[in-house]
């Protein structure tokens, strides 16, 4: 196995609140190899997106890293100066973030704001520059790209927008893409465009990428391997295929029967979708001494709520957080 491009261990990082310092990362490790595509799942407020910010070095000013590392190619970004993270954004790695509208310039045209990522990185002149940004719009697959290079984001339909994000993270060629919910808010037939897009893009530059999504079903279609966070926390990781068909933690078990498909036969009668219940903790719960999900948690027992389970090997390469050996699939939140 290579070694890895990107490499999280033991990262903490803690927020200053009224409540004082809450970690809203809890000692999270993962890596991701040369021309993989991780994915990173869980609900809203899990912690997916500021780990994201922590790798790119973009927190919030409350947010501190107080242990840990992050190694892109060996070095750690995490002890890197604010002038070395200015170069190496964009040209070693990058990120997508979850509304192109509110990350694009109104003011500026498409074209100006690929061309400024090319002259500020890469030293090209103007017009090397524009000429580039007309060739990564053909790349993301935008029709007529040296018209559309003149538009404006508002000129452009949501799909098109997340397309020009994807084009100015990948215009330095960036070992990482970080691409967090790529898809919210477009409908599925271009949201299967850009996983599409993404997965041709990896094929052709090799670039690694983390998938940051909610969706099960997204991890499905795009990643080789995934890591489930709640509550700032690791509680599964593994290949894929192994997690879908294999999930060994209750709150993976959860999101795979959330996703909703198509019944075999119309005939059926259609069932109901099984949700997880009750709701994310609140941030001034984490970090403590105890398993977070439990509240939810069907096969709860009391060593649950007063012993944090720590990272075990289940089988190979797929690492659990939790308790309880054997956990009946078929059971959980019946």
């Amino acid at each position: 196995m290579p070694d890895p491009l990107l490499s999280v261990k033991n990262l903490t990082v803690v927020f200053k609140t009224r409540f004082g310092e809450v970690p809203v990362i809890d000692d999270v490790s993962f890596s991701i190899a040369p021309g993989e595509i991780l994915g990173i799942v869980g609900e809203s407020g899990c912690g997916k997106t500021m780990t994201s910010l922590a790798i790119m070095r973009l927190m919030p000013e409350q947010g501190i890293v107080t242990s840990g590392s992050i190694r892109l190619s060996g070095e750690d970004l995490v002890f890197a100066s604010e002038a070395r993270m200015r170069g190496l954004r964009g040209n070693e790695i990058s990120m997508v973030f979850q509304e192109p509208m509110t990350s694009l310039n109104p003011v500026f045209s498409v074209g100006e704001q690929i061309a400024e990522v090319l002259t500020a990185h890469q030293g090209l002149s103007k017009s090397e520059a524009r000429e580039q940004a007309v060739e990564l719009l053909e790349s993301v697959k935008i029709p007529l790209p040296s018209r559309r290079v003149n538009d404006y984001p508002h000129q452009l339909s949501g799909g098109m927008r997340q397309r020009v994000m994807i084009a100015i993270a990948l215009a330095c060629k960036p070992k990482v893409l970080i691409a967090d919910e790529p898809t919210t808010a477009l409908d599925v037939t271009v949201q299967a465009h850009i996983f599409e897009l993404l997965h041709d893009l990896r094929d052709q530059t090799g670039t690694s990428i983390v998938l940051i999504t909610h969706d099960m079903a997204s991890v499905a279609e795009m990643a080789e391997r995934v890591m489930v966070m709640y509550a700032g926390r690791k509680v599964e990781e593994g290949p894929v295929e192994e997690i879908l068909t294999n999930p060994l933690h209750p709150y993976t078990q959860g999101l795979i029967k959330c996703v909703p498909h198509l019944m075999e036969t119309i005939s059926l009668e259609r069932q109901d979708l099984q949700e997880i219940p009750g709701i994310v903790p609140p941030i001034r719960h984490f970090g403590r001494n105890e398993c977070l999900f439990a509240p939810r948690c069907s096969f709860v027992e009391n060593r649950c709520l007063n012993q944090r389970p720590l990272d075990s090997e289940r089988s190979t390469d797929h690492l659990t957080a939790c308790w309880v050996e054997n956990t009946n699939n078929e059971k959980v939140f019946a």
